[in-house]
């Protein structure tokens, strides 16, 4: 009898989890060829603006599988239901068998991003943090800046959103911690913060690189389909170090991706983000080197979490 998990069961869970550790464990047994995973599947629906991505695979020698649906329906806030929905599915990798069903409502997946943005601020962020700028002003926006604070104290935060209603409660909601600032728009943020993580599903660049300071980390979280872009091609291309959560992926999706096919970056210089946690000599090196690390979401990252939380029940 498969074990079935609420939302405020998983959350509880979670909340007692070193999710980054877990992260962190993740990437390294990916890098090293430890994890069998598939294409992304994903489907798209134009008119209701959304989208549902399937991801799935496993760890060798592990004792499960997992499968992850995962959506974003972005008009669902006009409706008072979040963007964010999803289930994970736990099966015996000996027998197939299903053990588990976690009915997380996307909130792992949120979660499990969240920490691979601490993990890539944790190895690739300035020491000295100037200011954090946040693009987009939605749940992720919120977990990226709480969990990547754990790595780097700074307080001060421009946040920007395409609307400002979205950016106010973001600063309303979260003022008590951060000393939060709206931006005007992303060139304020850019030349305020050298700590950037972007969040959106925008289909066009956002930040651009004339914008940018020198010695600026940048985390990008939103372009995880073929078509979704954040980065202006010229940030990559003129960065000192560029970091893939997975090469595969970045060959079909992502920041690099759009990097890759407008001729701005060659893919033998991007370092994927396992490898580069193993060897510190793949880290940043001073304050003044520009990085970017672009995450489109890996399944051993679901892999991890799920199963982290149902051994744990």
């Amino acid at each position: 009898m498969a074990i079935v998990m609420s939302k405020e069961a998983i959350l509880s869970i979670v909340e007692k989890m070193d999710v980054v550790a877990a992260m962190e464990k993740g990437f390294i047994e990916y890098s090293n060829g430890n994890c069998v995973v598939p294409p992304v599947g994903e489907l798209l629906f134009d008119e209701e603006n959304g989208e549902t991505h399937i991801k799935y695979g496993y760890i060798k020698g592990e004792s499960h599988y997992v499968i992850k649906v995962a959506s974003g329906f972005y008009n669902n806030p006009q409706q008072g239901i979040p963007s964010s929905q999803g289930l994970m599915l736990v099966f015996n990798q000996k027998t197939g068998e299903t053990e588990g069903v976690l009915l997380d409502e996307g909130h792992l997946t949120n979660i499990r991003t969240a920490a691979a943005g601490a993990l890539a601020t944790k190895y690739f962020a300035p020491k000295e943090i100037k200011a954090i700028g946040i693009i987009g002003a939605g749940i992720q926006a919120r977990l990226q800046l709480q969990y990547l604070s754990k790595y780097r104290s700074c307080k001060k935060v421009y946040v920007w959103d395409i609307n400002r209603e979205n950016a106010e409660l973001f600063k309303t909601e979260l003022e008590g911690e951060f000393d939060i600032t709206i931006a005007a728009n992303t060139s304020e943020l850019a030349k305020a913060c050298n700590l950037i993580v972007t969040t959106t599903p925008s289909q066009q660049p956002l930040l651009m690189h004339e914008d940018i300071q020198q010695g600026t980390h940048i985390t990008a979280v939103g372009s995880d389909t073929p078509e979704k872009q954040e980065l202006d091609s010229d940030i990559l291309a003129y960065a000192d170090l560029v970091v893939a959560d997975s090469i595969p992926q970045s060959k079909s999706r992502g920041e690099i991706f759009q990097a890759v096919s407008n001729g701005k970056v060659k893919p033998v210089s991007v370092l994927e983000l396992g490898t580069a946690i193993l060897h510190p000599q793949m880290h940043r090196r001073s304050d003044e080197e520009t990085t970017v690390v672009d995450l489109t979401g890996v399944a051993v990252q679901d892999i991890m979490i799920a199963l982290a939380v149902f051994k744990n029940n």
